[in-house]
């Protein structure tokens, strides 16, 4: 009786802030008004799962790397509840889970897979304990919010501890990979990583720090990337050793499979090596491998996270950005910084116009210093069409100490948006647009009046 007067309470919250939206949102609202009138409504309904709960954190990749485990799962023949906005709070799950739930409360699932916030996840284990959880990576993000890492790393490591079966770890993140994080945990521990060719390209934290106080690129990852002899990481039971482009070489239980991905973004083809070892572990014998590695190749990214849109015949992608380590990869991966390595000649398609959308909203961290820790410089040659957002004049002054040219500078998103829609037209060039979660957000809901969006926001 309780959870069917949760269900109706939250799904009255959930349309009247609809209807206070104009029809949209409602993803956080419901939840916090379940969350404060039946605080044990998440822990009754997630207990009943029969594989338990799976927890996905870390400061990078959270959204796509659950996308990936969700799919994997499913094409396991299991059926999953995931909170797939990417609300990533946990009344963002308690408002997932008013969508799939019946009036009683009861949840038609085997297995939930929840992205988790690194704070939040803390919240989340006290009421419900994990079977398993993924560790992606330790990395400055919301300064304002968590302050230094070592305090982000004390976070997912007490959401560890309350994991019941296993916990994977990034073998190559210096706060995961060692006695401080790893000792103590009654759970068994996995880790995912990369081969010694790529270490310079996946650099943790304290990477990307020696790499600024050289003022460039280490030719080989420092000694603190890799466990510790006598580590309690284990060795990595899936590596990613080689990556040309879209096809990769990664290696599961000491043998190599090659596969080709969909997904763009080299941090992505990493994401998948981190999912397909928490799945492995999570099925044990059950799992398909030869199903697990060709469901990999196919999956798309997660809305914003190097989503695809067509505005007028032409690509614009969305590339989210919220702190150095997730920009810099987002700038590697970009066709218009890899083109700068090829002669002009050998270039067949026309380069991108780019937009840098940055907010300062609560979601997106109050704190933008971190603008200063990118480098910018691989933009030089192909400029920055249209810079907008809340902090657009600051985004202008970080390119222009880089050297990069700035066509427009613009705060309001629509506006941006229309100016960089007409420079495509006139020019007949793709678009991309890196962005921080709110101006994402934002800039879906503009694009869904001018064509195709994939609705997300339940």
């Amino acid at each position: 009786m309780r959870s069917r007067l949760t269900v109706a309470l939250g799904r009255t919250a959930r349309t009247l802030a609809r209807l206070r939206g104009g029809g949209s949102g409602g993803t956080a609202f419901p939840g916090l008004v379940m969350e404060r009138t039946d605080p044990g409504f998440l822990a009754r309904t997630l207990d009943r799962l029969p594989h338990g709960v799976v927890l996905v954190s870390g400061t990078n990749g959270k959204t796509t790397t659950t996308k990936m485990v969700v799919q994997l799962l499913r094409d396991q023949g299991l059926k999953v509840f995931t909170n797939r906005t990417g609300s990533n709070f946990v009344r963002g799950v308690l408002a997932a889970l008013l969508t799939e739930v019946d009036a009683a409360g009861r949840l038609d699932a085997d297995v939930a897979v929840l992205e988790l916030d690194e704070a939040h996840a803390v919240h989340f284990v006290r009421s419900v304990k994990p079977r398993a959880a993924l560790m992606l990576n330790v990395m400055r993000d919301q300064l304002d919010r968590f302050g230094e890492i070592d305090y982000t790393a004390s976070l997912l490591r007490k959401a560890a501890l309350a994991t019941r079966d296993v916990v994977v770890v990034n073998a190559d993140d210096p706060r995961l990979n060692g006695d401080r994080f790893l000792t103590g945990l009654t759970a068994r521990t996995a880790a995912f990583g990369v081969g010694p060719a790529l270490r310079s390209v996946f650099l943790s934290d304290d990477d990307l720090r020696t790499e600024q106080a050289d003022g460039g690129a280490p030719e080989s990852a420092p000694a603190a990337a890799e466990p510790d002899a006598g580590s309690p990481c284990p060795a990595p039971r899936v590596r990613l050793v080689a990556l040309a482009g879209s096809e990769a070489t990664i290696e599961v239980d000491g043998a190599e499979h090659q596969v080709t991905f969909a997904i763009p973004g080299i941090h992505n083809v990493l994401n998948a090596c981190a999912a397909l070892t928490l799945v492995l572990e999570v099925l044990g014998d059950r799992a398909d491998l030869p199903r697990l590695l060709a469901t990999l190749s196919e999956i798309r990214p997660a809305f914003g996270r190097g989503e695809v849109i067509t505005l007028d015949g032409r690509p614009v992608q969305l590339s989210l950005v919220k702190n150095p380590a997730g920009f810099r990869m987002s700038l590697l991966s970009a066709p218009t910084a890899q083109a700068d390595a090829a002669p002009a000649a050998g270039r067949t398609q026309p380069d991108e116009l780019i937009m840098i959308a940055i907010n300062d909203e609560y979601a997106d961290g109050r704190d933008m210093s971190w603008l200063w820790d990118v480098d910018f410089t691989s933009l030089q040659r192909a400029g920055v069409a249209v810079v907008t957002g809340v902090r657009a004049w600051d985004m202008a002054l970080r390119l222009r100490y880089d050297e990069v040219p700035v066509g427009v500078v613009e705060p309001d998103l629509a506006a941006a948006l229309d100016t960089l829609r007409e420079r495509a037209a006139a020019e007949d060039r793709p678009m991309r647009i890196y962005t921080s979660y709110t101006a994402m957000l934002a800039l879906r809901a503009r694009l869904g009046h001018l064509t195709d969006v994939e609705e997300v926001m339940k």
